[in-house]
Order: structure tokens, then sequence, then C-alpha cells
């Protein structure tokens, strides 16, 4: 270890490898200082990796008993270890934690790697394990955990969070979950699949807020027929632990948008109502870096902070909580720290996915945001049943809705719930990115028959009635 390096990174997720990959590409010394969760953060250790194998493993599940064809209508359920999913869900992560990280790390010649806790004592020097060490550059990446709520009595209540939800070591018979973003829906399906009777409270009247409304309703319907039951609108107001009179569950007693008071019980709370920046003990204060009431570092677009030449990127800037756009942002600051450009990213060209089953997927803008900005809007909206792919199989969970430019149908924006949307979602992406027309799509032959052609087809619901028409009609 040296004593001052040309970029010192504080953290050890995607935002912080990207940064150090980027920076070894350049030739530059560089330290990475990883303090919180092992080595590659929250996607592999407690995010992506685990709960999207996790899901597969609830989807196989919920499958065996439901076949759709009458020719498999002797579907028997299969067996299944709670246990057992735990164990190896924890060898799918330590395994892809060393390929995808350690190894990786390993193998850059010009990054070193020390754990600890970090603290700033100026704008070019930081405290850990009891040494100070100087860089020329710093990036902050430390990403970001659940946000707690003032509830009272939760706290001693006990709740679970994404930390914690995988590490159960026996399957709940019930589990309340008080948010419905991504988090909350896949942890809600999951657990329901298998075999926890679920509820999910949220104080919006619809999931996932930031998306159309249309989709929302289509993922709740879908997931209500699953038997996850949802109470909308609503505040939890205190907690409790179990007692007499609930025998093993926790009580959350919430009130209804009437004001009416109830008592709900579970086995379990899993808490997904939101994030907070791990910012709390870095002493950012000696380094002149600012952050906003929520602790979330301010940067300008270049990802620099208020303090000039120490950076941030990542979930604890609180643009993206995703970890493709953490990882970009991580190289974008990098190069930019080290070379001096001023790289950036248009979030509008970032796709989003929720892994429910089916998904959910978007990029763009929304129907209202392009009522805000040209106070019109041009719309479409198509079920999956629309899309011959989806007769053919009895699909009928889904929804495609297009968003373009009222004046010259440039496509703005796209919104899809159905299977594989964040595999479909490539293709809007790349138009809404390269500003390309419902024509271009329209004129692009498709393989026939693909859900893919759900694209498609909402795109050519501006120009006919798709209801009269065939399957291959240009």
């Amino acid at each position: 270890m040296k004593n001052t390096y040309d970029l010192l990174i504080v953290g050890g997720g995607a935002a912080a490898f990207a940064a150090a990959t980027k920076a070894n590409d350049l030739g530059k010394t560089t330290l990475m200082i990883n303090g919180g969760l092992p080595l590659g953060g929250t996607c592999v250790n407690v995010g992506c990796v685990p709960s999207k194998h996790l899901l597969a493993v609830g989807a196989e599940h919920h499958y065996g008993s439901r076949p759709k064809f009458k020719a498999n209508s002797g579907g028997q359920p299969t067996k299944f270890s709670f246990t057992a999913a735990i164990e190896q869900k924890r060898d799918v992560v330590e395994g892809l934690r060393h390929k995808n990280y350690v190894n990786v790390q390993d193998s850059q010649e010009h990054v070193d790697l020390i754990e600890g806790r970090v603290r700033f004592v100026s704008s070019r020097e930081v405290e850990v394990n009891g040494t100070t060490i100087a860089a020329r550059q710093i990036l902050i990446s430390t990403g970001s955990s659940t946000r707690p709520l003032d509830i009272e009595g939760l706290s001693g209540t006990g709740y679970l969070t994404n930390k914690t939800v995988m590490e159960l070591e026996s399957l709940p018979e019930s589990m309340i979950v008080i948010g419905g973003g991504p988090q909350g829906l896949e942890v809600a399906q999951m657990f329901a699949r298998f075999g926890s009777h679920v509820t999910l409270l949220m104080s919006h009247d619809h999931l996932l807020p930031n998306e159309e409304p249309e989709i929302s309703t289509e993922i709740r319907r879908v997931l209500s027929e699953e038997g996850i039951e949802f109470r909308l609108g609503v505040r939890v107001i205190s907690a409790a632990p179990s007692d007499a009179t609930s025998g093993d569950r926790k009580k959350l007693t919430i009130v209804t948008s009437d004001g009416v008071e109830e008592v709900l019980t579970a086995s379990e709370v899993f808490l997904a109502a939101g994030i907070r920046a791990n910012t709390q003990d870095l002493g950012l204060d000696a380094a002149g870096v600012e952050v906003d009431e929520r602790g979330f570092i301010t940067t300008d677009d270049r990802y620099e902070t208020t303090a000039a030449g120490i950076f941030a990127a990542g979930d604890v800037i609180g643009r993206r909580a995703l970890e493709t756009t953490a990882a970009k942002e991580g190289s974008i600051a990098a190069e930019n720290a080290l070379t001096g450009s001023s790289r950036t990213i248009n979030y509008d060209h970032v796709p989003r996915a929720v892994f429910t089953d089916p998904e959910v997927a978007s990029v763009g803008i929304t129907e209202e945001q392009e009522m805000e900005i040209f106070n019109t809007c041009s719309c479409r909206t198509i079920p999956i049943e629309m899309v011959p792919r989806a007769e053919a199989t009895f699909e009928s969970r889904g929804v495609f809705k297009m968003v373009i430019h009222p004046e010259n149908s440039k496509i703005l924006g796209v919104h899809i719930v159905a299977p594989h949307a964040a595999e479909l979602i490539h293709e809007a992406t790349l138009a809404v990115k390269f500003g390309l027309t419902i024509d271009d799509i329209i004129d692009t032959v498709h393989v026939f028959p693909t859900l893919s052609e759900g694209i498609k087809r909402v795109a050519q619901a501006f120009t006919r009635d798709i209801t009269q028409m065939s399957c291959c009609v240009e």
C-alpha cells in the first residue's frame, strides 16, 4: 500500500468496481477501501443476484401445479424446501462474488484493496484502520441501505430488510411488506410463491408510483390473482411485538384513507419503503462535501461534489438506484476525475425493470411527463392479447404502452408488463436513445411470432386499428 494514490475509491460495489476498472485501464494508481457489505456490494450480496435466483426458484415451484394447457391438466406441486433454497442461494452468491469481484480485483495491477471504515480528515485525506492515506482524486461510492421509518415501536418489534430477508432460517407463515416499489413487489411475490401469506401495505394509492398507471394496475391485478393482499393508501402508525393476543405474530396498526384504524398481524415484517445514503459516518464535513436532507451526496453533471477533486457515484448520489446505472456513473466519474473530461449520463435513455413474474420494464418518459413538456400526449396502450405469440400461448398477463412526440412521432417512452419484459425493453431503449420514430419500428421486420412484436404492435396502434389486422401486416 502506498502513501498517496492517483485515485482513492471509498466503497466496494458496482460503482466502485467500474471506477477501479477505468482507473486501472488508465494506468493510475488506485486504492479501493471496502467497509460495508462483502466485496461486490448490494447487487451480488443482498440484491440482484440472490433475489433473482430465489424468484426463479419460486417460479419453478409455482408453475409445477398450474399448467395452462389441457394436455397438462395433471400438474403436481413440487416439494419445496426453504432451507435448501437459502443454502443454494448462498452458494450462488459466493461463487459470483469471487468470479466477478474478488478475482477481478486480484487481476488489476494498478489497484490495491483494503477492508476498513473510512473517515475523511480533509479534502484529500482519509483515515482507515488508524492510518492516514492521501489521494489526488477521491471517489465516494458507499451505496445505500433501507430507510428506517418513523413508526412508533417498529425498531423494537423488529423488521426484515434486503440484508436479512433472504437469510431467514425458516419460511414465515405470513409476511407484511411495507412498500410497493420494485423491491417490495419482488419479495412479496417471492414469498407468496414459497407459501407465505403476504399482505403489502403502501401509502401511495397505486403500486410502482414512478410507473404508468396502466402498468401499476396490471401488475396489481396479476399479483392479486396469486393471492397477495394489497392495502394501498394506508399509513402504518405503530408496531408491537407478538403477545398473548397475537400468538407469534407481530402487530401493525394502520390508518386507512378515511381515518379508520385497523390492526394487522404477521409472522414477519419486511421494510421496503425507500433507501437512504450510506454517508452517516464518513465525516464529510471535514472534506467540504455537501449532502441533501436524506443524506445523498450533491454532485454536478460530472459527478463532482461540492469539494473540488472529490467525486461520487452510485446509489449514494440518489439518482437511479440501479446496478447498471451505478456502474456507468462510477466509470464516468473516474474518467472525469483522472482525465478532466466532462462526460455524463442521459437518464431518459436508461431502462429499468422489476423482476416480478411477469416482469415490468420501462424506458424514457411517461404520459404525465409528456403532458408537462408538450401540454398534450400522444400515447397508445395495448393488452398483451393483441400480440399473436401471447394469443398462441394463452398469455394474458401484460400490457404495452408507448409515448411518442406529438409532432414528429419519435418514440419518447415505452412501458411494458410482460414475460421477459426486461429483455424486450432493449429495442425500445435503442429507439428512445437514437430518436427512432414509430415508422422505423413498423418498417423493421420482427421475428414472428414473438413477444417483442408487442413493441411493433403498439407502434402500429398509432396508425391503424390493430384489432382489424392480420398477423403479418406491416
